[in-house]
């Protein structure tokens, strides 16, 4: 395999790399001792879901800013809405004060509820309706020590006959609008028992029996299990964009002067895996990074430890890079020992394809017997590459979702969750925008001279292609790196520079 075809074979893969960024994963996950199939919805529940077609959540008006109520802890700040007694957003003021946006969460689809604020204070919230037949108390439970919040519900039966009471609740509602930059992170979760499923949150789905339900945005989670009774979950399109994740048990009688209660246990934090297996261990499914999932947890896991041992997460990486190279070191030099070995080959397939340019049957079989006299392998320099690709999209799964680089500086860095930014311009120009980043120009800087100590000499239409790809191939990685996480491109810069001295040390001693 000559030299463009191994580029070919390496954009090929980059172009999977960058499908996979765009698409969410939304595979199953099942825990290790789960071998069972995971039932499609229709086998989950026969019988068409219960809840209403039309959702009260997409329904209601923007609430008028009279009727927020703001509550403030010491890491977190929640917008309540007061006549629906729910959480409309959730403001992380650790993580510079990015957002969870939720609508309405754990609203009661009953047009008919209004509620009013009992109390409302730093350890809780309490709403309630009153009508004729009933009463309803809503009360959240704060705590200032971690991200979880206990929501208690009563429905107290104070008329002479009984009533009916449909216990659905909508928990969350996320948006997937198209010009939303993070909308392609966005899903849901919904467990089963000891699987876990994460069905696709734009299409409608419901599930029986569920233990917990959890959605999430890039890097904020809310989770949340009912303690009580037993619940179903569904999914509902609300529009296009638009789906709410709900829970909803059995319709309840409740006699005079009896009650219904339920308690829901909430998470509403950070995807920190510590954080939340603090709370609940199982609650960690909701972070999941589809089937590389198991090596992105491997990888985050590794990167916490190196950074509880060097207090910086730009550190972190750069020894994260390191252990990863010279774990995939055996594989990195047989690729560049069997380019090598393809290159000085070049001055003969080029005779043979001046010599057999009109017989293309033959020109392969005298190529092949070529590679075979000399003992090379055509696809040697391709199959490492391939084997070490899942080690880069589960980093990239891993840094592009962490939350810890949300304001982690390195060097000129200020947050490797964002583009470095080492200047910003007052116009914005074309493709690149208003940001100097350097980062992806020394890494386009470094696959450029890569290129250029790695090429033979040649002649004809080879050197020329051999030309164009020294400068697109750069190119098109600067294009695809430029507004990426500066943590990310940290990493793949510092994995070509590994390679190009790598390179460099072969042609010397070649």
């Amino acid at each position: 395999m000559e030299r463009r075809a191994l580029l070919a074979v390496i954009l090929s893969i980059l172009v999977i790399f960058s499908w996979s960024s765009l698409m969410n994963k939304q595979q199953p996950l099942e825990p290790q001792g789960v071998t069972q199939k995971i039932p499609l919805a229709e086998e989950l529940s026969p019988s068409p879901p219960r809840v209403k077609k039309e959702s009260l959540a997409t329904a209601l008006p923007e609430p008028d800013v009279s009727t927020l109520l703001h509550h403030t802890q010491e890491e977190l700040d929640l917008i309540f809405v007061e006549p629906l007694a729910t959480i409309k957003e959730a403001i992380f003021k650790e993580y510079q004060n990015d957002t969870l946006g939720l609508a309405n969460a754990f609203l009661i689809t009953d047009p008919a509820l209004i509620f009013n604020k009992e109390s409302f204070n730093t350890q809780t919230a309490t709403f309630i309706h009153e009508d004729s037949q009933k009463v309803i108390q809503k009360r959240f439970f704060f705590s200032n020590y971690s991200y979880t919040i206990e929501l208690e519900l009563v429905v107290s039966n104070i008329s002479k006959e009984p009533i009916v009471f449909d216990p659905t609740f909508i928990i969350g509602t996320i948006d997937f609008a198209r010009d939303d930059p993070d909308a392609r992170f966005k899903d849901m979760t919904i467990a089963l028992g000891g699987t876990l499923l994460h069905p696709n949150g734009r299409k409608s789905y419901r599930a029986e029996d569920i233990k917990f339900v959890g959605l999430r945005n890039r890097y904020f989670c809310l989770v949340a299990e009912p303690a009580q009774h037993i619940y179903s979950a569904f999914i509902r399109k609300n529009s296009s964009n638009s789906s709410e994740l709900g829970l909803q048990a059995p319709k309840q009688t409740i006699n005079p002067g009896a009650s219904f209660s339920e308690n829901f246990h909430i998470y509403l934090g950070p995807q920190d895996l510590e954080k939340i297996k603090q709370v609940k261990p199982e609650w960690g499914g909701v972070m999941y990074f589809g089937k590389l999932n198991y090596v992105s947890h491997i990888l985050l896991k590794l990167l916490r430890f190196i950074f509880n041992i060097v207090g910086n997460w730009g550190v972190a990486i750069l020894i994260v890079s390191l252990l990863i190279y010279f774990l995939l070191y055996p594989l990195s030099l047989q690729q560049m020992r069997s380019m090598k070995a393809m290159q000085a080959l070049q001055p003969l397939t080029e005779e043979l394809r001046a010599k057999y340019k009109d017989n293309p049957q033959k020109l392969n079989v005298e190529i092949m017997n070529l590679y075979r006299e000399h003992k090379v392998n055509p696809f040697g320099g391709c199959l490492p590459l391939i084997l070490q690709f899942p080690v880069f999209i589960a980093l990239y799964l891993a840094l592009i979702r962490s939350v810890a680089l949300k304001g982690a500086n390195f060097l000129w860095i200020k947050d490797l969750s964002a583009p470095d930014r080492l200047f910003i311009l007052p116009q914005a120009l074309p493709i690149i925008g208003n940001e100097i980043n350097i980062l992806p120009l020394l890494m386009m800087a470094g696959m450029f001279f890569q290129q250029k100590i790695s090429a033979v000499r040649t002649s004809g239409s080879t050197a020329e292609q051999q030309k164009i790809m020294m400068i697109v191939f750069p190119l098109m990685f600067g294009y695809i790196f430029y507004h990426m996480p500066s943590g990310l491109v940290l990493y793949w810069f510092t994995n070509s520079t590994l390679m190009l001295l790598q390179q460099l040390r072969l042609k010397k001693a070649g």
